[in-house]
């Protein structure tokens, strides 16, 4: 059944859309900076929670507590990994990077910036990265793509892999958002399509990001569709859960852009 709204609601909704519209206009969006340095530093002993090493090709989730961390580690080598997350309180809740990429009005994803869910919420904040080259875009690897791209290998692929871990969280391949690939240098050539720029790309590049909610989180560590290695050869990628620094009055990754300051409205309006 539909319900009309009131006047009175309407006009409410008229008076905040006018007040962000303003607050945008008038603020000045922030320069984010240079890539984190490599090597990565070491994260101090009595502020790291778990430690996993993820095989290439597999797949690992956990649940992340709002203003702890994750570091994911290139240390074994370059490897693509994706990655995906639900609001540990309600799962209808997830990452959703169609609303990161237009809210953001980019694709490129680092340091300072922030990762929304489908509900205009804040789930992830990147407070380090020393790649800046990150593919919100193309998507995971699946077992046709697997097959075109490795005929006669066995191997496995990312839309599997989420699908296990879904299932294993207690959730359905229907639940299984679209995923940001990390450390894949994915850009858009001349003529409109995919391509892969290696060049941007470093062994043991790192990231780390602070979650802002409680999260269900999964990884996988199959290659991407792009990955101009011929053979089916991922590497394992090493995952530090720690508790992060609680974030200062001006941290970046809250304050770079008023799309970022409204998303945190609207995680402290959850949290009320």
């Amino acid at each position: 059944m539909h319900m009309r709204r009131s006047a009175e609601e309407i006009a409410t909704n008229r008076q905040r859309y006018e007040e962000h519209q303003k607050k945008g206009l008038e603020f000045a969006p922030k320069a984010l900076p240079a890539p984190s340095p490599l090597p990565a530093p070491a994260i101090e002993s009595t502020a790291i929670i778990h430690r996993e090493t993820i095989p290439g090709g597999w797949y690992w989730s956990t649940r992340l507590k709002c203003g702890e961390a994750l570091r994911i580690d290139q240390q074994d080598g370059a490897s693509t990994v994706a990655l995906i997350a639900w609001n540990a309180t309600d799962t209808s809740e997830r990452l959703n990077l169609v609303d990161t990429v237009k809210v953001q009005w980019t694709t490129a994803l680092g340091k300072g910036r922030v990762i929304f869910s489908d509900m205009g919420r804040v789930m992830f904040s990147i407070i380090e990265d020393s790649s800046g080259s990150h593919d919100c875009l193309m998507g995971g690897s699946t077992a046709a793509s697997n097959a075109a791209r490795y005929p006669g290998a066995k191997t496995r692929n990312t839309r599997d892999n989420f699908i296990l871990a879904a299932g294993k969280l207690g959730l359905d391949r229907r639940d299984v958002p679209a995923l940001i690939n990390l450390f894949a240098p994915v850009r858009i050539d001349d003529a409109g399509g995919f391509c892969w720029q290696g060049k941007t790309s470093n062994n043991g590049d790192y990231a780390e990001m602070r979650a802002e909610m409680d999260m269900l989180v999964a990884l996988s560590t199959c290659p991407h569709p792009l990955d101009p290695n011929p053979v089916y050869a991922p590497t394992p990628v090493t995952v530090t859960r720690f508790r992060a620094a609680a974030p200062a009055a001006d941290d970046l990754a809250r304050t770079a852009t008023a799309e970022a300051v409204r998303g945190f409205e609207n995680n402290a309006m959850m949290q009320a």
